[in-house]
């Protein structure tokens, strides 16, 4: 439902382009970093297994507050969450560029992963809103999820240009100046909505969900390091599958569910989050492989 009339005229391929750009600097991020990690291991004198947590930091805010920022849209305004997941991001990404120590640069990574959490629902509700069920929706969906494989590649050949030649600070400073942009654009171009019926919060839904997901991706970014077969990653596995189980049990009872569990059989919604799943899955085994070395890729 909107509530701006003047960006009603907006062409939805500016819309889109806007959604698209925030949408990609999330993704673009996570790869350059992954490019960036040895120089960044030697400069900031990382330890090899602090190093993974320049990673691990972003993915464990990320997957845990996920649902939280999709229900702050709905609740606050998609347009609102969308420029404040933007800000909060943009912001992060300048103090990440201006790291100096390790503690400093794993905070401001973290924070980048509250403001992806933020950011990353908004850009989807935010499609479904502004272009209708049909071509137009099929077609822009399409376009979402051909940019997080796009982004990844992207973002691990522009990290590597980078540090090569000017520095591995690039990657992040450069989300400064387009993060502003995409603000702008998005304050006066793009149209508020919320939804209509979302009155209060799931909190059993909330809390079960964002517990699973923190305990299960803190079971993959530790896996190798532990031993998979290990009493700790295996307690973590089997309390993220009974958080998980949990929390469907409650979507199919509450008035008003954190995800409707109808969303799954949209082929176009269940393709985005596959696609998206690839993308995490890959990026979780390519720190996997830093761990088992014991030393960053091309650290000397």
């Amino acid at each position: 439902m909107s509530t701006d009339p003047h960006p009603a005229e907006t062409p939805r391929a500016l819309v889109l382009a806007i959604i698209l750009a925030g949408y990609a600097m999330a993704v673009l991020d996570v790869s350059i970093v992954m490019a960036a990690l040895p120089t960044i291991h030697h400069v900031l004198g990382f330890s090899a297994t602090g190093l993974s947590w320049v990673v691990n930091a972003y993915a464990l805010t990320f997957g845990g507050l996920l649902l939280v920022g999709a229900r702050a849209g709905d609740l606050l305004g998609r347009r609102r969450m969308f420029v404040f997941g933007i800000g909060l991001f943009t912001l992060a990404s300048l103090a990440t560029g201006l790291a100096q120590s390790p503690a400093w640069m794993i905070g401001a990574r973290a924070l980048q992963g509250v403001g992806a959490a933020i950011l990353a629902p908004a850009t989807l509700a935010l499609l479904s809103t502004n272009f209708p069920e049909g071509s137009e929706r099929t077609t822009a969906m399409a376009a979402y999820g051909a940019v997080a494989g796009v982004a990844t590649a992207a973002g691990l050949v522009l990290g590597g240009l980078f540090t090569d030649v000017l520095s591995w600070r690039v990657g992040f400073l450069l989300n400064v100046p387009i993060g502003i942009a995409a603000i702008a654009v998005t304050y006066w171009k793009v149209a508020e909505s919320r939804d209509p019926n979302a009155t209060r919060i799931d909190w059993g839904g909330l809390v079960t969900f964002s517990s699973a997901l923190f305990l299960l991706v803190l079971a993959l970014v530790r896996g190798n390091e532990e031993g998979w077969g290990s009493p700790v990653i295996v307690s973590l596995f089997a309390a993220a599958a009974v958080l998980l189980a949990a929390f469907f049990a409650i979507e199919r009872r509450v008035a008003e569910p954190m995800l409707p569990l109808g969303f799954f059989r949209r082929r176009a919604f269940t393709g985005v989050q596959l696609a998206a799943f690839a993308v995490s899955g890959s990026m979780a085994w390519r720190v996997s492989t830093l761990r088992l070395t014991g030393s960053p890729p091309g650290a000397g």
